[in-house]
């Protein structure tokens, strides 16, 4: 019989592995994170970060381990609105009159039932989110006339209104300017601090240590986890990234 996914976990992950085909994105995994840690996830492109997000998320289920988000299936705790995801990129059609608000007012969308007719708490959690990323100014605005990083904290504020114990987000900080990333930083250090769970994955690996609580170096297997500056040694990166990136990082 499977153990008990921990009660001390916001997310856990036993042995997982995921096979696309004869491809092997993740083997054997195993991670915990506990509610209201911010954990870094660190690896080149292929490395299983994608798949490590779309397992959590319940869109890809694993040939053989077992996954709790939140003590649920992930499937389970996506549709109670418990896990949300912020992507790397969004289409937007630049044309489409939808603004602002209304792409925060999305992250509301599970708790309306059919007939997705906001309500005053509705409206209040919409102006609360997008207060916290500093975009109250412009939630008439048409989402296609943001400048990027404008745009991701709008998607930062959806995931946010949602209400969402664990949040993913995937290179919440590439193409976003310096205002963009200090707003994000900030805000995810205080959706830590309220017990929420954030997984944030990233190339920026000089950024880690004051933003996450602990790292994932991430190689289809998780090769370290713990302290970033532990995860970050050049001797684990060789691992995961080969011998160029010390020269890069030096």
């Amino acid at each position: 019989m499977e153990p008990a996914p921990s009660r001390d976990a916001a997310l856990e992950l036993r042995d997982v592995t995921v096979r696309y085909g004869d491809v092997v994105a993740l083997e054997g995994v195993h991670l915990s994170i506990a509610p209201g840690r911010i954990c870094g996830v660190v690896g080149m492109n292929g490395s299983g970060k994608s798949t490590l997000f779309k397992t959590v998320m319940g869109l890809v289920t694993p040939d053989s381990g077992s996954v709790a988000v939140a003590s649920l299936a992930p499937t389970a705790a996506r549709k109670r609105g418990l896990v949300g995801y912020v992507p790397q990129n969004e289409d937007v059609d630049g044309q489409f009159p939808v603004s602002v608000a209304d792409v925060v007012m999305m992250g509301r969308y599970g708790r309306m039932g059919f007939s997705r007719r906001p309500r005053a708490a509705d409206h209040a959690a919409v102006a609360e989110a997008l207060d916290r990323v500093e975009l109250t100014e412009l939630a008439d605005r048409q989402i296609g006339r943001l400048s990027g990083g404008q745009r991701k904290r709008a998607f930062v504020a959806r995931g946010i209104a949602q209400g969402a114990d664990i949040l993913l987000l995937d290179e919440p900080f590439a193409g976003v300017d310096k205002r963009s990333e200090a707003t994000i930083s900030r805000l995810l250090r205080e959706l830590a601090e309220d017990g929420r769970t954030i997984v944030v994955s990233t190339h920026d690996l000089r950024a880690l240590p004051a933003l996450c609580d602990e790292a994932v170096l991430l190689l289809r297997r998780v090769l370290a986890h713990g302290d970033p500056r532990d995860v970050l040694r050049p001797e684990q990166l060789a691992r995961a990234f080969g011998l160029d990136v010390l020269a890069e990082e030096g």
